[in-house]
């Protein structure tokens, strides 16, 4: 796609810039507790001011200016957090409403 335009900088520059966090983990106390959890969160998790919230694999959390992402790790027993947005500000929104959801549903100690 880049060869095809007369400056590709710009093209790049020309993308949205956006905040985000590593891959966080939620630590469960045992195997099967983490798909036990998104299965939950799936049914009965509301997140404030969402637009959209998939679950074809665990969470996706779709905000105006941003996303939360939880899911349950395959591998090993730990739900796997991801969390993106425009700005600081929206960032920790997110997470903030993503805390209140996962403190309501768990005592598990939360890596953010």
């Amino acid at each position: 796609m880049l060869s095809r335009v007369d400056d590709p900088s710009a093209l790049l520059n020309a993308l949205p810039n956006a905040i985000s966090t590593p891959e966080l983990n939620l630590k469960m106390a045992k195997e099967g507790d983490n798909h036990a959890l998104i299965a939950k969160l799936q049914q009965t998790a509301r997140f404030d001011g969402a637009e959209e919230v998939n679950t074809l694999d665990g969470l996706r959390v779709e905000y105006a200016d941003g996303f939360g992402l939880a899911r349950a790790s395959n591998t090993t027993p730990v739900i796997v957090l991801r969390f993106e947005a425009d700005n600081a500000e929206a960032l920790e929104r997110i997470k903030s409403d993503f805390r209140r959801v996962l403190s309501s549903a768990t005592d598990a100690k939360l890596p953010f």
